[in-house]
């Protein structure tokens, strides 16, 4: 993703922004037109967004927002206990909620033989809000709270 012509690319590394002066980074990512959030463990990347003080200021931010997997499953409410992984300080699967449904991302996926559609509606009917199921060749639009699904493979919207 960072080799498609951007004018230019930084990297924001969480795990040490809680020991940079705030006045040092905050004003570039004001300026930002795009942040680009790659996945790993959701829950990881949650606890390190809320713990550098970005997850505070996402909300107040103009940039489009860009999560691929674990990057917007950080955007849901919560992820399901299918996806925790490394387990926060205080526990749960909580995430930022900045987005009202969660989602079950590389869905049918060659290289995760148990991210199947049944693996899925298992996933979503533990989950209390709208949830998704999306392959690599979807994705989710979201602007001023309304979804859009935008794909060329396959997805499931899964409704409590």
């Amino acid at each position: 993703m960072v080799d498609l012509g951007w004018k230019s690319v930084g990297v924001l590394e969480l795990t040490a922004l809680p020991s940079i002066d705030k006045d040092s980074w905050v004003p570039l990512v004001r300026e930002t037109d795009v942040l680009l959030v790659a996945g790993g463990d959701a829950l990881y990347l949650c606890h390190w967004m809320r713990q550098s003080g970005l997850a505070d200021l996402l909300p107040s931010l103009q940039a489009v927002y860009v999560g691929m997997s674990a990057g917007s499953m950080v955007m849901a409410p919560n992820i399901g206990e299918f996806f925790v992984g490394w387990t926060p300080p205080n526990g749960g699967d909580k995430a930022l909620g900045l987005v009202d449904f969660a989602m079950f991302p590389h869905l049918d996926h060659e290289m995760l033989p148990g991210n199947t559609m049944a693996a899925a509606e298992r996933w979503a009917a533990e989950m209390e809000g709208p949830a998704y199921a999306l392959d690599d060749e979807t994705a989710i639009k979201v602007i001023d709270g309304a979804v859009e699904v935008v794909s060329e493979g396959h997805w499931k919207l899964f409704s409590p």
